[in-house]
Formats: structure tokens, sequence, C-alpha cells
């Protein structure tokens, strides 16, 4: 995949921040979602940590049960908290 100067993924860093909480390195990260069923490298693993390449829906779901976190939980707080705030807004009538 060619690589861009803009980033190809918002989840990247923070699947970092969870597999360092984890205290794996990429290659047992990228072992443990091969148990799972997700064919991913750590090469592969690396450049979606870099936001080089791009996550689909079912890697980021899979991602989300070798981490034990919810899908959510891969995207940026800033994010979450604007949908929050529209969801917010829509709810009140405004």
């Amino acid at each position: 995949m060619a690589r861009t100067k803009t980033p190809a993924n918002v989840v990247g860093p923070q699947i970092r921040k969870l597999r360092n909480k984890l205290d794996l390195t990429q290659e047992e990260l990228a072992a443990r979602c091969q148990l799972h069923g997700l064919d991913i490298s750590r090469g592969t693993l690396s450049q979606i940590e870099a936001r080089l390449r791009r996550v689909t829906d079912s890697e980021l779901f899979q991602l989300s049960v070798v981490l034990k976190v919810s899908t959510d939980d891969l995207f940026p707080s800033e994010m979450r908290k604007e949908r929050d705030k529209l969801r917010t807004s829509q709810g009140s009538g405004g």
C-alpha cells in the first residue's frame, strides 16, 4: 500500500498504547491476532500503529477482541468526545 502524507487511520496510536499497556511486543500482538484468525504480521501491525496502513472494519473488530476492549476504545478520546457532544445536541432538539 502506498504511503501518503495524510494518516491512513486514526486508531494506530491507540492500538500502540493498548499493546504497551498489556506489555506486548508487536510480534506478540501479531501472534495473538493470528490465533484469533486475523492474519497479520508484525510489519503490518507496525504500519497500522504508524498510521501508514488502513484498517478494515473486520480487522478493527478482531483487534478489539485481542486487546480485550470495545471497538469504541480504539478511537481517539477526542473523537469519542465529539461524537458524544453531537449526540447530546441532537437529543436536546438543537
